[in-house]
């Protein structure tokens, strides 16, 4: 995998991660007014793009497993850590849900 390749797969884990940690906080300050409903429409939306997340996650894993050499810049390491904490608080706002 080219370095291209590499950080095009991080902008778009870094993109959909971003969205979804948004869409959490909108979450939040839904539930903060007293609109669950809402609130969980948000949560849904913020599932949606952790699943694209984890759709540009797993090409990588995938490739890797069938053999291809990939070297990880920081720009990975961002990526993922994005995603963990978009993970992370969707969690947790589902459960203060």
């Amino acid at each position: 995998m080219n370095t291209e390749e590499l950080q095009v797969a991080a902008f778009e884990i870094i993109l959909h991660s971003g969205t979804a940690r948004a869409t959490v906080h909108e979450a939040f300050a839904a539930m903060r007014l007293g609109h669950y409903d809402e609130a969980s429409q948000k949560l849904e939306a913020a599932n949606t793009e952790l699943v694209e997340a984890h759709h540009a996650q797993t090409k990588l894993l995938q490739d890797y497993a069938s053999g291809v050499e990939i070297k990880i810049e920081i720009i990975m390491v961002h990526a993922q850590d994005h995603l963990t904490m978009a993970i992370f608080s969707e969690r947790m706002a589902g459960h203060f849900l």
